[in-house]
Parts: C-alpha cells; structure tokens; sequence
C-alpha cells in the first residue's frame, strides 16, 4: 500500500478507482465500500484509491470544539488499511482554504485530472465540497462530462441497525464494547505510553500500569473495569483495565487508566503498549476500604479470565 500525504504528489501509474471520506474506524461499512473498490480494480485493470484528510474537517471547521473524539489516530488508519487490499492511500492535509474548494473543482480538478480517476465509489449520503454542496445527484451529473461512473453504497446494516462511526462511538461511550466490535469487525484498542502513577495497585497485589493515550481526541470507552488483551514488544498478555477517577481513594479530578497484566514482571515505564477492549466486567464504584477493594478485584480477574479463555 502507497501512502501520499498530498493529493498534488500523488503519482499516477494507471487509471483509478476512487473513494473518499474521513473513514473514522474503518467499520464494516468502509470495509465494504474498500471491497467493492478493490474487486472494479481487478476486473477493469484499475488502481484503487482512497483520499482521505487530516486533521479531521471538525477541529479546522470548529477549532472552538473541543469535544471531538474519533475511533483512529492518522497510525491506526493507515495499520487497518493496510489489511483492506487498498492500492493507495491519500492523506491530505484539510485546511480552512482546503474547506473552500467548489464541488466542481473538487471532482473535475482533482479526482479526475490529479487522480485520473475513472470509477468513484462513495458510502450513503456522502456530501464533499464547500458547504458540502456537494451529492450523489451532483456526482451524477458530473459523469458524463468528466468520463467516471460513480456507484453509491447503500446504508450497511447489522440486525436492522445502520452501522456507522456514530453509532460505535455511542457504543464505546455506553460501554458496550462486544456491539462496536461487531460493528467494527475488530477489538476497539488504544494506544498509549506507561507512564508513573501512584503505586496503589501494587499495594494492594494488583500492580497496574498508568497509560497515557497517544492523542487528544482518541475516543476512550466508559468508566468500569474490562477484560483486556494487552500488546507489548508484539507478544500478547491477558489484563483487565480500570478507567475512572479511583473514587476508593482520594479521587482524581483527572480520568486515568490503568491496566493490572496477568503473570507479568516488566519494566515497562515509558514503553508504548496497545490495549485490546474484550468485555466490560463492571461500572467503577467506591468500596469502604482497601480489603473491600482487593475482594472485588480478585472476582474481577476471575471473570476477565473467563472472558479471555
């Protein structure tokens, strides 16, 4: 897979097939539109494209907005991409001059002439261009004129329910990490450096690492404790990861989130690891005291063990 971080430096080898979007996630519903893209390629001798943005249009369009949060960081992407069969891959930058572009100049001047796009594949009621003027009718139009066939995906469903970015976010944020993972085909995870915390697990027989995410608008799942599956240096460890304010003991104006890894003894300060949501066990709560405390973790690791085997 080609990545390009400019549509401008994109280096024509043969005729494309294109997509395009923010693709948050890259959820069931891209991965169909991402399958469509890669079999028209195969049967017309085209090159599969997608053209994505960073940042995401929200924090150009909105810089006021701090409360955007997102499924991938700009890495993840690019990792999942990779196993989606994609030719190549765009990154370009979004800007607020970018935000202007007419849905003319968009299609005619760069897809079809700095792409040499000729298919164009988009997911339901895509809109592009400045104001987002522009649609599927508009593609429809455009055709003909420019020499592309465009084809629209229609909404993806699971149990009668649409699949998108949104609705796995509401997933994540409710806690409910089994339903984004059928949404998403894969285990929501987060990436993140060890960093000091205060040493209260290890008291307590349950030494945790503190996990500091990457970036500031990695979408992090309900408070509660989880099973967990835990990637260091490659290999995989089985854990069960705590979010919240730790309410038991002087309680954090700062959410964290700590992970207890079973049947290790590293030092692991400073390394980046990846945690992998399985299940969530419980909602975090306040105990009486330190024995109260160890009590329930003991049936924690209990059941996250019995969710992981």
């Amino acid at each position: 897979m080609r990545v390009f971080h400019d549509i401008h430096s994109y280096l024509v080898e043969k005729q494309t097939a294109v997509t395009t979007g923010t693709f948050d996630g890259i959820h069931i519903g891209h991965r169909k539109i991402l399958t469509q893209l890669s079999e028209m390629c195969q049967q017309q001798s085209l090159r599969s494209v997608l053209l994505t943005f960073n940042p995401h249009p929200r924090k150009v369009l909105f810089p006021d907005d701090h409360g955007l949060q997102l499924l991938n960081t700009l890495d993840e992407k690019l990792e999942l991409l990779e196993s989606t069969g994609i030719d190549d891959v765009i990154v370009h930058p979004f800007t607020l001059d970018f935000s202007r572009t007419t849905a003319l100049y968009y299609v005619r001047d760069l897809l079809v002439q700095k792409l040499s796009m000729k298919k164009l594949v988009i997911g339901y009621d895509h809109q592009f261009g400045r104001n987002r003027e522009g649609s599927i009718d508009q593609l429809r139009e455009y055709a003909p004129l420019y020499g592309f066939d465009v084809s629209e995906i229609p909404a993806q469903d699971i149990d009668d329910v649409a699949v998108s970015s949104t609705k796995i976010r509401n997933s994540l944020l409710s806690g409910e990490v089994l339903l984004a993972a059928n949404y998403l085909s894969y285990h929501y995870f987060v990436t993140g450096s060890v960093v000091q915390g205060r040493h209260r697990g290890k008291g307590l027989g349950f030494p945790t690492a503190n996990i500091k995410v990457h970036s500031d608008t990695k979408l992090i799942p309900k408070e509660g404790v989880y099973a967990v599956k835990v990637l260091i240096d490659d290999v995989f460890y089985k854990g069960m990861l705590n979010i919240g304010f730790n309410p038991t003991f002087e309680a954090s104006k700062n959410r964290t989130m700590e992970v207890n890894i079973f049947d290790f003894d590293q030092d692991i300060y400073h390394k980046n690891i990846r945690v992998y949501f399985m299940d969530r066990i419980r909602s975090e709560q306040r105990f009486d005291g330190p024995e109260s405390l160890i009590a329930q973790l003991i049936l924690d690791k209990v059941k996250a063990l019995s969710i992981l085997e």
